[in-house]
């Protein structure tokens, strides 16, 4: 069942892991001691020291007895122990830390609600590491944590955020560690502090008089000699022991049989197979071999497998034996995970062919349960790919292919799908794992025998929904609308064949459909349209599967915004779309506009003057790879070329302006805004007719977004009278903000003063003054003629560009004494992103730290870094924090 946490501040509260899974809780119980098992007071004192010292390890091999001696001691301790079993496949440090959250909520550690969870399998925000800790180091007693099989965690990165809240948890965390090998922690630190409780694989062997006990257990007794010979062969190894005990107890001459494994036997594996599985009867052995293909398994499983229904007894005899079948609770087991893998070598000698079939049988019926992961990954391991990719698309999960949930697992597990499989599931994740790599041409090959195949399946509403998915991202990814249109008509009818239930445990269908749709739209320039389906994709519930498409629809909307000339509501929808991400520690691959957002970012701080910045942007949005669509190629290249003209380099800019990825149609607004910057270049380089040229055969049509643009090239170039008259047919008010009715303003100031008129042009000024001034846009002023930038010299305006524009004017000298403002110590505003970085800088942290906290590589921070001291006029960190503490920046 789903995992509950009652809070006296509120109602419960549900939590389920990284993927969308009800939490597994017998992972947080320690296993039960077996009648057998052999209390050792000579380890249990050591491990005693666990309660003084933040960090314990129990290190010993596989059988050593590690789990069941800190699971006794665990349980005489009459206080609250968070247990936490480590399994094979939970590598990513999102899932860690999610089922160590949920280990300590079972244990009843006092943790706030509002803690959360980590959304993402593969990562966790270090500011929630650093409020977990935080809130241990407040708690009035320390809380014990045992890692179970920690070494299953081989991540660097975990052992690291380990660490961390370690460190930071002060005494308020007791850690203990159960493993078979050496952790990654700094364990030197600890042992030279004497911090750290240890019991390793020596001292976890048993001594004979231990050996001599637990052979009494089990109703064995052997003589002292005989006996200090199989502690020496076994090196006190307790699982060998116990094994040799279990086969010795039927044998009709005990010590015949120890002397006689002592002589011959040198693997366990052959001991298992020959005196463990052998001394079942048929049926419990058919059992075990057929359940070792399962990971887990209850009786109605294994009557699947097996085909009988006395699964339950069986299992319960089994573990009544100790036949290394272990209880999990809830009426559900698991083999030990090496006899298991003894097991299923063993029965594909004995049943060549059994252990496919198997797996077939076991992918049907955890489908039929609800387990899709699981289902999907013993499809995979039958060979039956036919199944694997119709259980993926019955249950409309293809999308979780683009949204960061389980993108790479499952583009791994069909990577291994060959052309046996023919039918249109098969083909639809063929096609969205090619769409995925950008390989469009096989993409859409796949995508048309699927839809060819699906024409004969009209009740196939899931896989059709998935299939009109895929050719809008088709759509999207050629720069195609018209696709994009033809497939959007289909939608709403779909979305009303389509299980309402799956809709609901899948909505990020809708939002990557909607944000596709939009993307399409965008580039056509169709404006409205695609604001409409966007803001619909943006509205659609929060949550770890829309993180990554509402962020792309986020992105695209600033990027409407800032073609509209609204600089402030694009800063704002670009940085939401980065919190979207971020908030669930999701990266930003796939086809869901990467870097988009801060293409965006860069292209303000270009209007703003702040070309460090940019240039920081452009890095951090270059971090995610080749831009997958033409939007995002066509917003890369104009906002590098824009900041490579803002510096000096106009005949770089002109070749960057010009985007790498093709497209089906041309975009008007891309295609404008590339004319007007080559256009710039031009004239830069001193050819105006060259510059005019360009422009000469751009058609508007009327459409503010980039007649503006336009206008303002041509008035550059030398044709003032060309560009009032483009401007006069255009119609600007309304829709465009102060980004293109200032460029606008600034034309028109240009042609009254060639005209000779410099009255009309200072009002023209002026009001291009007031409306920069809210989005401080300083480039169209730096742009502007030398001509006009006198004008800005005038009594009249200097008022209106000083302190933002250019520096306020000094006090005359001797003139009455009068309160005045301080010159502005910050010439340029600090960005979003800068104050944060500025931030961090007070909280003491390194460029390295930063680097990991903002998700940004250490080259931007310190690109940042550089920005920052150039703005506050200082030298160093430490200057830095204090300018911008006196100013209220942080």
């Amino acid at each position: 069942m789903t995992a509950r946490h009652e809070s006296s501040r509120g109602p419960a509260v549900t939590y389920v892991d990284p993927l969308g899974e009800p939490f597994l809780q017998t992972r947080f119980a320690p296993p039960a001691r077996p009648a057998t098992f052999l209390r050792r007071p000579r380890l249990a004192e050591h491990l005693d020291q666990a309660l003084g010292t933040p960090l314990t390890m129990v290190n010993g091999s596989a059988g050593a007895g590690k789990t069941l001696l800190v699971a006794d001691w665990a349980d005489r301790l009459q206080r609250p122990v968070a247990w936490f079993t480590n399994e094979d496949g939970d590598q990513g440090c999102g899932m860690f830390w999610a089922y160590v959250l949920q280990a300590l909520r079972a244990a009843d550690v006092p943790l706030p609600d509002d803690l959360g969870c980590p959304a993402d399998a593969s990562r966790v925000d270090r500011k929630l590491l650093a409020r977990l800790a935080d809130e241990l180091s407040g708690l009035p007693e320390p809380v014990l944590l045992v890692l179970d099989e920690f070494d299953r965690v081989p991540s660097a990165r975990i052992a690291e955020q380990l660490e961390f809240v370690l460190h930071h948890a002060g005494q308020g965390l007791r850690l203990i560690l159960v493993t078979r090998t050496e952790p990654l922690l700094p364990l030197h630190r600890y042992r030279a502090a004497g911090t750290m409780t240890e019991i390793r694989d020596a001292e976890l062997a048993l001594t004979p008089g231990e050996a001599a006990a637990l052979l009494e257990l089990h109703g064995l007794r052997l003589p002292e000699e005989a006996m200090g010979a199989l502690v020496e062969r076994t090196r006190g190894w307790a699982a060998g022991l116990r094994l040799c005990a279990l086969a010795a107890q039927q044998s009709p001459d005990p010590e015949a049989y120890l002397k006689d494994f002592e002589a011959g036997r040198s693997t366990i594996a052959d001991f298992l197979l020959a005196e463990v599985l052998k001394r079942q009867t048929a049926r419990s052995q058919d059992v075990l071999l057929r359940v070792s293909v399962v990971e887990r398994f209850c009786p109605e499983l294994v009557a699947e497998l097996t085909g009988r229904d006395d699964g339950e007894p069986v299992l319960a005899a089994l573990h009544g034996q100790n036949a290394f079948v272990e209880d999990l609770g809830h009426t559900w087991y698991r083999l030990h995970p090496l006899f298991g893998e003894i097991l299923r070598a063993h029965l594909r000698v004995r049943s060549p062919g059994l252990e496919t079939e198997l797996h077939r049988r076991a992918a049907r019926w955890l489908r039929a349960s609800g387990s899709l992961p699981q289902a999907l990954a013993h499809g995979a391991a039958a060979g039956d790919w036919n199944f694997t990719a119709r259980a993926l698309v019955d249950d409309l999960a293809i999308g979780q292919l683009f949204t960061g949930l389980r993108a790479s697992d499952l583009a791994e597990l069909f990577s291994r799908m060959g052309p046996e499989a023919t039918s249109a599931a098969a083909d639809l994740v063929r096609a969205a794992r090619d769409l995925s790599d950008r390989d469009i041409e096989r993409g859409l090959v796949h995508l048309r025998r699927a839809e060819d195949l699906l024409a004969s399946e009209p009740s196939d509403a899931a896989g059709r929904l998935s299939c009109v998915l895929l050719e809008t991202l088709a759509a999207r990814l050629t720069g195609s609308p018209g696709m994009a249109e033809r497939a959007a008509t289909t939608v709403e009818r779909l979305r009303g064949e389509v299980p309402a239930e799956l809709l609901e445990k899948h909505p990020e269908v809708v939002a990557l459909l909607l944000t596709h749709l939009g993307s399409a739209r965008l580039w056509a320039g169709h404006f409205d349209e695609a604001r409409a389906v966007l803001s619909e994709a943006g509205g659609c519930p929060s949550g770890v599967s829309t993180a990554l498409p509402r962020e792309d629809a986020f992105g695209q909307l600033a990027l409407i915004d800032h073609l509209d000339g609204w600089l402030g509501r694009a800063e704002r929808k670009a940085l939401a779309a980065l919190n979207e991400g971020e908030k669930f520690g999701l990266r930003r691959p796939s086809p869901s506009g990467p870097g988009l957002a801060q293409l965006v970012l860069a292209a303000l701080c270009v209007d703003r003057g702040e070309l460090d910045q940019a240039r920081a942007y452009l890095e951090e949005a270059a971090e995610a790879g080749a831009p997958p669509d033409p939007v995002t190629a066509a917003a890369r290249s104009l906002a590098t070329a824009r900041l490579l003209l803002a510096r000096g380099e106009p005949r770089a800019a002109a070749a960057a302006a010009e985007p790498a990825t093709p497209a089906a149609v041309v975009s008007p607004w891309a295609e404008a805004r590339t004319a007007v910057i080559v256009s710039a270049a031009h004239l830069a380089e001193g050819r105006p007719d060259s510059a005019l040229k360009v422009l000469d055969d751009l058609a508007c049509d009327g459409d503010p977004a980039y007649a503006a643009e336009i206008a303002w090239a041509r008035c550059a170039a030398g044709d003032p009278d060309g560009a009032v008259a483009l401007l006069d047919r255009t119609r600007l008010q309304g829709r465009t903000g102060p980004g293109v009715t200032v460029r606008a303003a600034l034309v028109r100031a240009s042609a009254a003063q060639r005209a000779g008129d410099d009255t009309t042009a200072r009002k023209l000024l002026a009001r291009a003054l007031v409306e920069a001034r809210r989005e401080r846009l300083r480039r169209p002023f730096l742009e502007a003629g030398p001509d006009l930038r006198r004008l800005l010299d005038g009594p009249s305006l200097q008022g209106l560009a000083a302190g933002w524009l250019v520096p306020a004017a000094p006090a005359p000298h001797g003139g009455a004494a009068r309160p005045a403002e301080p010159a502005p110590v910050v010439v340029e505003e600090l960005s979003g992103r800068e104050r944060e970085v500025v931030g961090r800088l007070a909280e003491m942290m390194s460029t390295e730290e930063i680097a990991a906290d903002l998700y940004v590589s250490v080259n931007t921070v310190k690109t940042h870094l550089k920005s920052v001291y150039r703005k506050l006029g200082v030298n160093g960190r430490a200057e830095a924090v204090r300018r911008a503490r006196d100013h209220g920046l942080i």
